[in-house]
């Protein structure tokens, strides 16, 4: 692991290596990733001259992808709907498949000026330049005049980049903001007060709601927690609240379990006061220094205690996987869904995917198909949720293409009894799901955000021709 680094440039639009939210250590690229690289471009660069491209640009297009894909296949076996005519013909998949899905990302980080305040790492390899950014702000001047009056800081920046990875260079319609923990919860990554604030000026410029934004919650605290609770209803607005059982602020040397009594019931009847009841719990990827708090199984006691409150397992509760894991098993996942099933009537519990999708579906395809296939038996293709935990990850484009494209393999459904993974169903996880949770009425919002100020830099943007950085942000085994 000494060979960690943050930020990864690559020509390829999708990671061929494992990359970490910072929550877990990123493996070494393995074998099978590595073929697939070499695949992509190698065939990249023969489709490419086809069309009149270079291996780069070829690789911006949606023919990129399906390169990519078609590659997947070819070392990891068939999980990917994807033909060979799409490498050459961007339209033939959206020809044979219907327009795009409405997506609705509940999993969004972006990093805040106090993160780097020195712009560090501004002369890093795959940085993202300060001009590059403020290109974009001039074209969105063009159409907001209003924004002329904005000099920007580095806070600006570093939300303008975010606006272009999920909005710009993705098909992602709504996005909420989220956090990794800090020592205390008004000193996290990005502090509840700027990821308010964040939504408040995308959902202003963009006259629209666009933006969503959690709140913290620590219940160690204890009545601190619970008067945070109280400012952050009455004057941020949060739209959710997120906590992390495995973590510890600053002065506390364990996590917490949300089925306690003690510690997290008066939390949760806080949220229930306030009205704010859709607690988002970071589980598996284990951090802090007792992992078992990151098991999601206090979740169901906590959901059959407080049924009028939506809990949210980030991560699917996914504790990792390996070589060594069995054939079928998905680690702590495959154990809760065992646990939900007996408990049918238990229906305020969802399941979201950030991380656990774009890191399975990369690496082990196979697992990828059966966290997925248990998570919909156990809970149900409507208490899915798609999440991404971009930017950590790049524009969330390549997760939208693979998942829209992933099949779980017939031998698979018939051995296990999985449902396949039909269009109604990836409808429901990209967006419908989380609509009906967070309240958004999908049909006004498609309607808005064509005519929306970020709808239009869109347009201008594809007009202007894109350029996906193909950047992932997060660790990487050098």
């Amino acid at each position: 692991m000494s060979r960690l680094r943050r930020g990864l440039r690559t020509e390829i639009p999708l990671p061929t290596r494992l990359v970490s939210n910072e929550e877990f250590p990123p493996l070494p690229q393995t074998p099978a990733q590595r073929a697939v690289e070499h695949r992509i471009l190698a065939d990249a660069g023969r489709f490419g001259p086809r069309l009149g491209l270079g291996r780069r640009d070829f690789l911006r297009t949606s023919g990129g992808i399906a390169t990519s894909l078609l590659a997947m296949n070819a070392v990891f076996g068939r999980f990917f709907d994807v033909l060979p005519v799409e490498a050459a013909g961007p339209a033939a998949f959206r020809e044979r498949t219907g327009p795009s899905p409405f997506v609705f990302d509940v999993q969004l980080h972006y990093v805040g000026a106090s993160y780097d305040p020195a712009d560090a790492e501004a002369g890093r390899r795959g940085a993202v330049s300060k001009g590059a950014l403020l290109g974009l702000r001039k074209r969105a001047r063009r159409l907001n005049p209003g924004l002329a009056a904005d000099r920007g800081t580095l806070a600006d920046l570093s939300w303008e980049n975010f606006v272009k990875e999920v909005f710009l260079d993705s098909e992602t319609a709504v996005g909420l903001i989220s956090t990794p923990p800090g020592p205390y919860p008004q000193e996290a990554v990005v502090p509840p007060r700027e990821m308010t604030h964040i939504r408040d000026e995308i959902n202003r410029i963009t006259q629209s709601r666009r933006m969503l934004a959690h709140g913290l919650i620590t219940p160690q605290l204890g009545q601190a927690d619970l008067d945070f609770m109280d400012m952050q209803a009455a004057t941020l607005k949060v739209d959710a609240w997120k906590g992390y059982t495995g973590a510890a602020p600053k002065g506390f040397d364990r996590g917490w379990f949300v089925d306690d009594e003690k510690i997290a019931y008066p939390m949760l009847e806080r949220a229930r006061k306030l009205g704010v009841r859709r607690v988002c719990l970071h589980k598996g990827l284990p951090l802090g220094p007792v992992a078992d708090y990151n098991h999601p199984r206090d979740v169901l006691e906590a959901a059959r205690d407080f049924p009028d409150i939506d809990f949210l397992v980030y991560h699917a509760g996914l504790l990792g996987v390996s070589a060594a894991t069995p054939a079928g098993e998905v680690p702590w996942t495959t154990e809760f869904c065992r646990m939900k099933k007996p408990k049918p009537d238990l229906r305020n519990i969802y399941m979201e995917l950030g991380s656990t999708f774009g890191q399975l579906v990369t690496t082990q395809p196979a697992a990828c198909a059966h966290l997925l296939g248990q998570v919909i038996d156990a809970f149900g293709a409507d208490h899915v949720l798609w999440g991404t935990d971009s930017i950590w990850y790049g524009s969330p484009q390549w997760q939208i293409e693979a998942f829209r494209r992933f099949e779980i393999p017939q031998a698979l459904v018939d051995r296990h009894g999985y449902a396949p993974l039909t269009r109604a169903a990836k409808e429901q996880i990209f967006g419908l799901n989380a609509a009906r949770v967070f309240g958004v009425d999908v049909a006004a919002t498609r309607n808005e955000i064509p005519k929306d100020y970020l709808g239009r830099m869109k347009m201008a943007y594809l007009d202007e021709g894109p350029a996906p950085s193909h950047i992932w942000y997060g660790w990487v085994t050098g």
